[in-house]
């Protein structure tokens, strides 16, 4: 059986990604655009809703709030990106396992191969950890049943939910 996503994880996070995209072209477009083609001391009035001071540096003003959006426009398309690139990896996870052991990223494992079994987080969170080795170096995989549909068959089939581990 191969994990796949969870459809309602890859929901959420593609319209936070889809979001934090728009506020990114959003920000950007003030900064880009409507800012610099909006006098100063209009620019002035529409954010801080007053008059400004007398002797105030509105050029001053000006380019700071264009520089935050410019500011504001980077940060949201970050965000995006970091959510995606985490739906990404969530999706592209090459797990599968069957009746005698398991594969990731096309590496077969048995089950015994499976050390130090973390299931602390299982009953709270749907998290197992543990450890294989992998051309002898440890090798950490984290299974994350929010992500995945198919973690908690797993854990029964490789038998590390039995007394907390193996």
């Amino acid at each position: 059986m191969k994990l796949k996503t969870n459809r309602e994880y890859a929901a959420r996070h593609l319209f936070v990604t889809a979001v934090m995209l728009a506020l990114s072209c959003w920000f950007g477009f003030d900064a880009i655009v409507r800012y610099p083609a909006t006098p100063a001391r209009e620019l002035y009035v529409s954010i801080e809703a007053a008059e400004p001071p007398e002797g105030f540096n509105l050029d001053a003003f000006k380019e700071q709030k264009i520089q935050t959006q410019y500011g504001f426009a980077f940060l949201a398309f970050l965000a995006a990106a970091i959510v995606g690139v985490r739906l990404w990896n969530s999706w592209a996870f090459g797990f599968e396992f069957g009746e005698d052991g398991f594969s990731v990223a096309g590496k077969k494992f048995p089950y015994s191969a499976m050390k130090a079994v973390d299931m602390k987080k299982w009953e709270k969170l749907g998290l197992v950890r543990f450890t294989v080795l992998d051309g002898g170096r440890p090798r950490r995989i984290t299974l994350d049943s929010w992500h995945h549909l198919g973690v908690k068959e797993f854990v029964e089939k490789s038998g590390c939910g039995e007394s907390g581990g193996l």
